[in-house]
């Protein structure tokens, strides 16, 4: 069985809404799947601090990232991960896995994409693989990919901070393909 990890930070629920459907869409495909929520607590004097959970991303096959988008990047808290990274990096701990991402705005602009831009630039720098969004059911923004992003899942919330059923069914695709694409290695 391959093991593919989720870590995350959510403020609202709403990204970790995302991470729970593409976990679902990765366990239905044979994976298992760690998920971890960034929490306040771990993030000591500006820096992420839990050594277990890197040791644990060191046996994954694949890892997926998701944030919210605050100011047009990742939140803070998950910015602390990726610089507690580094280390990481430096011994290229998670080199030729699987990587994709996932980020929850307020608009279909506020910069979104920059979020996900900056996971594919975190990804590249750890020398992972970067699976995209395919679109298995076409482009039509009524049935899947609303938003159409091909570089990784983008959710929009609506006024009452909830997430659209297609972003949740595009978000269970990326789990899919990310299990899929792991079986083959």
């Amino acid at each position: 069985m391959k093991n593919i990890a989720i870590v995350y930070f959510s403020k609202t629920g709403s990204t970790e809404n995302m991470a729970l459907a593409i976990a679902e869409g990765a366990k239905q495909h044979g994976a298992k799947v760690l998920t971890h929520a960034i929490a306040g607590t771990e993030i000591i004097e500006g820096r992420f601090k839990n050594d277990a959970l890197f040791e644990k991303l060191e046996n994954m096959d694949a890892i997926i990232f998701g944030s919210p988008t605050y100011m047009g990047g990742p939140a803070a808290q998950f910015k602390a991960f990726v610089d507690a990274s580094s280390e990481t990096w430096s011994k290229q701990l998670w080199h030729n896995k699987l990587a994709a991402g996932f980020t929850v705005g307020g608009s279909p602009c506020g910069e979104v994409q920059s979020t996900i831009e900056n996971f594919y630039i975190l990804a590249t720098q750890h020398s992972m693989l970067w699976v995209g969004i395919d679109a298995p059911e076409g482009t039509s923004s009524k049935t899947f990919n609303r938003l159409n992003s091909s570089l990784g899942v983008i959710g929009m919330v609506d006024d009452e901070g909830q997430l659209d059923g297609i972003d949740i069914k595009t978000a269970m695709r990326l789990g899919t393909r990310v299990a899929e694409l792991v079986q083959r290695t």
